[in-house]
């Protein structure tokens, strides 16, 4: 009895941040059941034993590969050993190695409102969180959550906006999110000085999701999903790992639809800067080809600062910034996504979704809020150049009721990339669907705005989970309904449309149509074309 009160307790702490899509509104009866028998569901490994709140079968921390480290480093994921038993799924994963770039002390605001939910760094990090409403064969459409972080940091749960427990219950479907490897241990390519053995080194960050997606795939029957309706969505990062996902062969038969918020992708980086870097880093090490092996011999925190060491390096010594990042080598990532009439790569329905003011610059400096036409201008100069005051000007003129402030605002987050995203999908036949959300909170004097990240509570029904970006109730929850239905109707058929909105148009580049996501939605035809125009005719985007 004394063990299973623990157990309990652990869950309730690893949970509370989930709540009920209605806030604190009180609930009768027992919520949380947990015991030896209960919630226990078979994988291809093993069997797993979660727990149920919220009438919600919780798994957390599940393997889907084996540790990264030693042999493993730079290496495709490997399947993890089976096991005997049960196996306790009641906690999170480590997160992949990297640095943890956020200010914990007690004056900063942005702590406040992201609350990141960081714990251990370790490089046994493929694991997987699966929530369904039951452990059956209803067959329910899947949704995967790729994290953002853009390929470097990030984790499947960072915030409390990415539990998948009240979209699980709100559209009886099954939600699964994951950790996979980042940075310069999922990035770096040695394809050059490491040969066959390091052929997909460069990638290895990509392959762990196409491994997380083929355990779906393999697996998630068994959680009362459909392994045939499976729905990828990211947001930043996880945007671009959407794109990057629905173009890679290896995806083919394991995702079906694509959402990607604040995040796309056309094409991987570039394979010979990326080889480069993995010369400099061997350099940096000290080692001669022949000795590479000892790179996965090292503590991951001193091989992530060497390799951070080398591509600093490179960069004084050579202009080249590489970065660590997928690269399109034509063997795990094409050189261009959706090639039209491919038959090797999958042709997904998408989605398409940006904010208005996606890096907003005053929301802790009130004084910003009084800043001039001509402040603006000066603040543009330093991106814009010459063509600043006319960038401005043509972006005031499209929207007269925006103050200066707010004009700088939209201008941090500008839909150049994400509209050239939609019209390079539109080569294939799957339909695409874009969205512009514009909803702002009350929070902070009103200076949030549609910030980045601040959609994805909508989507995924957390608006009261996630108060410190919303303010919490019923004003952000009646979006939050209306984007919620919008996406389960997407997984569902492919077709966002539901009688929640204003009737979807499939996107086209002719007419550019466009959901606008606020507290009255509607749908506009490409509403900054005139004014994005202006920016990449001067720019020459």
């Amino acid at each position: 009895m004394k063990k299973l009160f623990i157990l309990a307790a652990v869950a309730i702490a690893a949970t509370v941040s989930c709540g009920s899509p209605k806030g604190n509104q009180a609930e009768e009866g027992q919520q949380l059941f947990i015991g030896d028998d209960i919630a226990v569901a078979q994988t291809q490994y093993g069997k797993v034993r979660g727990y149920i709140l919220h009438d919600i079968y919780q798994f957390k921390g599940i393997p889907y590969g084996a540790p990264t480290s030693g042999k493993n480093r730079f290496m495709p994921p490997q399947k993890p050993e089976p096991w005997e038993g049960i196996r306790n799924a009641y906690n999170y994963g480590a997160s992949a190695p990297q640095s943890f770039g956020y200010s914990r002390s007690p004056e900063s605001a942005g702590f406040l409102v992201d609350n990141w939910n960081y714990d251990d760094f370790s490089e046994d990090c493929l694991r997987l969180n699966v929530w369904t409403p039951g452990l059956d064969a209803a067959k329910r459409p899947v949704i995967v959550w790729l994290h953002g972080g853009g390929f470097s940091s990030g984790n499947g749960i960072e915030q409390d906006g990415y539990c998948g427990e009240n979209l699980s219950k709100y559209g009886d479907v099954v939600f699964c999110s994951l950790n996979h490897r980042l940075n310069v241990f999922g990035f770096s390519d040695f394809a050059s000085v490491g040969g066959e053995k390091y052929l997909h080194s460069g990638n290895v960050g990509m392959l762990d999701i196409i491994a997380a997606l083929q355990w779906v795939h393999d697996n998630i029957a068994n959680f009362g999903g459909d392994p045939g309706n499976v729905t990828i969505i990211g947001q930043s990062g996880g945007g671009s790992k959407v794109s990057t996902v629905a173009a890679m062969p290896a995806a083919k038969g394991l995702v079906h639809k694509g959402v990607a918020l604040s995040g796309n992708s056309i094409r991987g980086g570039d394979k010979a800067a990326a080889e480069k870097l993995g010369e400099y880093i061997l350099k940096e090490a000290g080692l001669k080809p022949a000795q590479i092996d000892k790179l996965q011999e090292m503590p991951w925190e001193e091989y992530y600062a060497l390799a951070n060491r080398a591509s600093r390096k490179m960069a004084s010594e050579t202009g080249i910034s590489s970065g660590f990042r997928p690269v399109s080598d034509g063997v795990d990532i094409p050189f261009e996504f959706f090639a039209a009439n491919d038959p090797n790569v999958p042709d997904i329905p998408m989605i398409y979704c940006t904010t208005f003011q996606e890096q907003n610059p005053d929301r802790t400096n009130a004084a910003l809020e009084d800043i001039t036409f001509d402040g603006v201008v000066q603040q543009m100069t330093g991106r814009y150049g010459d063509n600043a005051r006319q960038i401005v000007e043509a972006y005031a003129k499209v929207f007269p009721d925006l103050r200066p402030i707010e004009i700088w605002a939209m201008l941090t987050g500008v839909r150049t990339n994400v509209v050239r995203a939609a019209n390079t999908k539109l080569q294939q036949k799957s339909p695409v669907y874009m969205a512009w959300f514009g909803w702002q909170p009350p929070l902070f004097d009103g200076r949030m705005r549609a910030f980045h990240c601040l959609d994805i509570c909508f989507w995924l029904h957390n608006t009261d989970a996630m108060i410190t970006h919303t303010g919490g109730g019923s004003r952000p929850r009646a979006l939050s309904d209306k984007m919620s239905d919008a996406l389960l109707a997407f997984m569902r058929t492919g077709d966002p449309n539901t009688k929640s909105l204003p009737a979807w148009p499939k996107y086209t580049a002719e007419n550019g149509e466009t959901m606008v996501l606020n507290d009255v939605c509607e749908v506009k035809n490409d509403p900054d074309r005139e004014c994005r125009t202006v920016l990449e005719t001067l720019m020459g985007q």
